[in-house]
């Protein structure tokens, strides 16, 4: 109890996680400081415009609207400070060999079944294929050089057929190409493919997958049989 109790004491408080994470931050990105005052100045200022305005001589109305810009301002100030340190973090692991993997391990909603160990990888260029099932189908996500890596895809995307035909099948190449998607985007570019498949289907798609993957039968829930799922007839 005494150790856990040390644990517990050594851990930083909120504050300073907060200060440790912009200070972190703002060594990548230049423009934090002064996006996050403006950012804290507006509502704030806007509130208190506001509690000037309509406030009628009373005291307790323009405290009120006062408090109500600085709490908004304070909300939206973390608001961007999270969304800025998140963008800085993909940006620091980008180009480097399993950053897509730590994407799909953390990032991903639970919607989504995914490894952060790639289905297909070449040792020498180590180029690498993900691969994530979810509501949409199959998404075969490339890492590495974008010409070099097109072949490996394509062996993915016909292994997947094999076992269930007709499954939806999408490709992401991630890098900094122009006709890549930056990683920060990828869970952007993964939620904005059209869904097809149920829950359950998706369970049963995952298990599938996974248990040829590893060379042996494990059951599919009863009452799925992934190999007829099929993307529903449009309305």
């Amino acid at each position: 109890m005494a150790d856990k109790k040390k644990k517990v004491e050594k851990e930083p408080g909120r504050i300073k996680q907060l200060w440790q994470v912009l200070n972190l931050t703002r060594k990548t990105d230049k423009l934090l400081v002064p996006i996050l005052i403006l950012t804290f100045l507006a509502p704030l200022g806007a509130g208190i415009t506001v509690a000037l305005l309509l406030s009628g001589g009373s005291v307790l109305t323009l405290i009120l609207y006062i408090v109500t810009g600085l709490l908004l301002s304070v909300l939206v100030t973390l608001i961007i400070l999270g969304q800025r340190a998140e963008k800085a973090a993909y940006k620091e692991i980008s180009g480097k060999p399993g950053a897509v993997g730590a994407v799909l391990r953390s990032a991903l909603r639970r919607t989504w079944q995914a490894s952060e160990f790639p289905v297909a990888v070449n040792p020498r260029t180590q180029e690498a294929v993900y691969r994530a099932v979810g509501k949409p189908g199959v998404v075969l996500i490339a890492e590495g050089s974008q010409t070099k890596i097109k072949k490996m895809l394509e062996d993915e995307r016909r292994s997947v057929l094999r076992a269930i035909p007709e499954i939806p099948v999408h490709f992401i190449h991630v890098g900094t190409d122009a006709n890549s998607t930056p990683l920060y985007k990828l869970n952007k570019q993964m939620r904005s493919f059209k869904n097809t498949l149920r829950k359950a289907e998706v369970l049963a798609v995952s298990h599938r997958l996974t248990s040829l993957s590893k060379g042996n039968s494990m059951p599919i829930p009863k009452g799925m049989d992934p190999s007829k799922v099929r993307a529903p007839k449009p309305r």
